[in-house]
């Protein structure tokens, strides 16, 4: 995922090639004893390093000795150097560096010959010879033993202060090796490192020397030379382990600190410095791992350092960041980073993530940073929602008010409302999806309730515009849109959350409203139509029901093409309706009780003529789509009880009604029985009881009686 530096979540992110060098940071300031002992290294001679003989005891030949020495001055560092460089075969691949002998040299070797003279260290170490680190330390032994031999304290100082001027010009040799490792022939950074650890080694020799030599307690004789060796013991230790640790902190913070590349369109400063320092941290260790791990001490812990030092850098960039009043974009930058692409993307990059565990780095961000972050987060992205939202919606309610004409989507009336909200919605949760998979599932329990407030916004803004529209051209068209929103708000609802189906209801129940009022809109004016076709049952005493029926039924088949932009579901739904009005209108008619039929032969035949009514009106709902198979018992049922003759025939038959029906009251009851003249009132009295009884009726498909008033 970040083989090129490229962060999900940070649009417009252009790739940057990979590169390995850890450049040298700024090299630690020497002490003010180093540079005076320096001063002094031009004037000092091989003599000065050599321990004086005992006070008043010149051995003979004193000057011919010396002037041996001096004959050999320039030949003893010569030989010591063609002794390190004896027996040793070349690396393949290495490289010398500009002041680097051909072959590497072996730092344990000791030299053949005398000893090198002070002029000889200085002038090697000024060449960026490291071999001198071996004889300079033999020199800083000698005098040590010195030291401990009684030499007094003026002598001491004054040799000491050569040792420590050539210590001041080898520090920065090793250490400026160290600071740019990558750049350094590994030959060379081998003998950078074992002077290194040979110093390392050193300090602890001279710290448990000195723990040796503490001075006498009261009453006892401290031991011989004690004194000069408390005196040599301050030079140690050098800590250079720790100034190399330091050396790589400040390359750390220069390597991270440097400015990044000019930001990408879209991208802000702070975007940018996080994927420069994100990018850098990810190289360089990865360098770390594959160059240095092999060649430093398992001891020196280099890839530890190094992660140590660029995380230090990064989170106390991120922990001041988190100080600020940080704009909405920032605050969600520095979560994303802090709890997602800074521990997979870099700690748990392939080539880190095994050398990291255990290092026990932590994050970016204390806890609680990121506890006021996320609030900040949810906070914004849930007002960013609830606006964008809001807009969507009065951008579709102007369109409907300015008689825009709907879209059209393979034939249907098309509206982007839903596409646009949950649109919206998703953004934000997956933004939160992005941080932790946690905040994400706390941001959706926060959508879900602005979702159902603007769908409670969405209703009556449509209900307003329901009221104001009618005389809109593209009115209707624009109903049938809305309607059709109802199915794409409800699949996309349902396939993006799991939600039980209660929760589900109560949140799309605004949307179940919305379509209700949108078919009573498009199906007003087809049912103020045929009141005046189903009075002619009663205008004409039931005489010609057949071509009374087909007249109605000519009619609403004349409206059903308006209805064909509607989605096959809502159509269906539509058609239903029309099913149930022309059932209820039916009844109506019958209850009127302006027909009595006195004889059994004239209850018959209408019960006949309601029997072939119904089965023309279910065989032309179902053939249109109606669905509400539930409605088809009911004039059936109702032709039956008056046909019926017995009582107790039609007890059972009412009684059966009653459980396809339970709305069906005493009432409607009565407004049949009405056209039975020949039954008597005791008789319907106690049929009319029997809907006292619980039936334990079904519960109903929906509601057909309590349409019905009867008078």
């Amino acid at each position: 995922m970040v083989k090129m530096m490229a962060f999900p979540g940070l649009p417009g992110q252009q790739p940057v090639p990979e590169t390995h060098g850890v450049p040298e940071s700024r090299p630690q300031g020497r002490s003010g004893s180093e540079a005076e002992s320096e001063a002094s290294v031009s004037g000092a001679s091989s003599e000065d390093l050599v321990p004086p003989p005992e006070a008043g005891l010149a051995p003979d030949g004193e000057v011919d000795e010396a002037a041996k020495k001096k004959k050999k001055k320039s030949k003893g560092l010569a030989t010591m150097f063609s002794v390190f460089t004896k027996g040793k075969k070349k690396k393949e691949g290495d490289q010398p560096g500009p002041a680097e002998p051909a072959e590497e040299r072996e730092p344990g070797r000791e030299p053949a010959g005398p000893p090198p003279t002070v002029e000889e260290l200085k002038e090697a170490l000024e060449s960026g010879r490291l071999e001198a680190a071996r004889p300079l330390l033999a020199l800083e032994r000698e005098l040590e033993a010195a030291a401990a031999a009684g030499a007094s304290e003026t002598e001491l100082v004054r040799r000491r202060s050569k040792v420590e001027a050539l210590y001041a010009l080898l520090r920065p040799q090793v250490l400026g090796v160290l600071r740019r490792p990558l750049e350094a022939a590994p030959g060379r950074l081998r003998q950078a490192l074992a002077v290194l650890e040979e110093q390392e080694r050193e300090d602890r020799r001279a710290a448990a020397a000195g723990a040796r030599a503490e001075p006498a307690g009261p009453g006892e004789e401290a031991a011989p030379g004690a004194a000069g060796a408390l005196a040599l013991a301050r030079t140690r230790p050098r800590r250079w382990l720790q100034l190399w640790r330091g050396a790589v902190a400040e390359a750390a913070a220069e390597r991270m600190g440097a400015p990044p590349a000019p930001p990408a369109a879209g991208r802000s400063e702070a975007e940018s410095a996080f994927v420069h320092m994100g990018r850098t941290m990810r190289d360089d260790l990865a360098a770390v791992v594959q160059r240095l791990k092999p060649l430093f001490p398992a001891d020196f812990d280099v890839v530890a350092t190094y992660a140590r030092s660029y995380h230090r850098h990064f989170a106390a960039h991120a922990g001041a960041l988190a100080q600020f009043e940080l704009c909405e974009r920032d605050t969600y930058l520095l979560l994303l980073w802090a709890q997602n692409l800074y521990p997979n993307e870099i700690l748990n990059s392939p080539k880190l993530a095994g050398e990291l565990q255990g290092l026990s780095l932590g994050g970016l961000l204390t806890p609680k940073q990121i506890k006021v972050l996320e609030s900040t987060f949810l906070s914004n992205e849930v007002a960013n929602v609830k606006e964008l939202m809001t807009r969507a919606l009065n951008l579709e309610s102007q369109r409907w008010a300015q008689d825009v004409a709907p879209q059209r989507l393979d034939g249907h009336c098309h509206s982007e409302l839903a596409i646009d909200i949950m649109q919206i919605i998703s953004q934000g949760q997956t933004k939160a999806e992005t941080i932790t998979p946690a905040l994400g599932t706390q941001i959706t329990q926060m959508l879900l309730v602005e979702l159902l407030e603007f769908l409670r916004s969405y209703q009556c803004t449509f209900d307003e515009f329901l009221e104001r529209g009618r005389q809109l051209r593209n009115y209707r068209a624009n109903v049938m849109a809305n309607i059709n929103s109802c199915l794409s708000f409800r699949m996309s609802v349902e396939q993006k959350w799991q939600i039980p189906q209660n929760p589900l209801d109560h949140l799309l129940n605004p949307l179940n409203e919305l379509k209700a009022h949108g078919f009573d809109t498009l199906l007003q004016s087809l049912f103020v139509g045929l009141k005046p076709l189903f009075k002619r049952f009663t205008q004409t005493r039931w005489a010609t029901p057949a071509e009374t029926l087909d007249d109605i039924l000519a009619f609403v088949c004349r409206w059903l093409p308006e209805f064909s932009e509607l989605h096959d579901c809502f159509r269906e739904e539509l058609m239903a309706a029309v099913h149930l009005n022309l059932v209820k209108e039916y009844i109506i008619r019958l209850s009127k009780r302006h027909l009595v039929l006195k004889t059994a032969e004239q209850q018959q035949q209408l019960a006949r003529h309601i029997r072939a009514n119904a089965d023309a009106i279910q065989h032309f709902c179902t053939q249109n789509g109606s669905p509400a198979t539930w409605l088809h018992p009911a004039l059936p049922s109702l032709a039956e009880i008056i046909r019926l003759q017995d009582p107790s025939a039609i007890k059972i038959e009412v009684a059966t009604y009653s459980t396809c029906y339970p709305d069906f009251s005493k009432g409607h009851l009565s407004a049949i029985l009405a056209i039975k003249g020949n039954l008597s009132s005791s008789d319907a009295k106690s049929i009319r009881n029997i809907l006292d009884l619980n039936t334990g009726g079904q519960q109903p498909s929906g509601a057909l009686f309590s349409l019905i008033k009867v008078g």
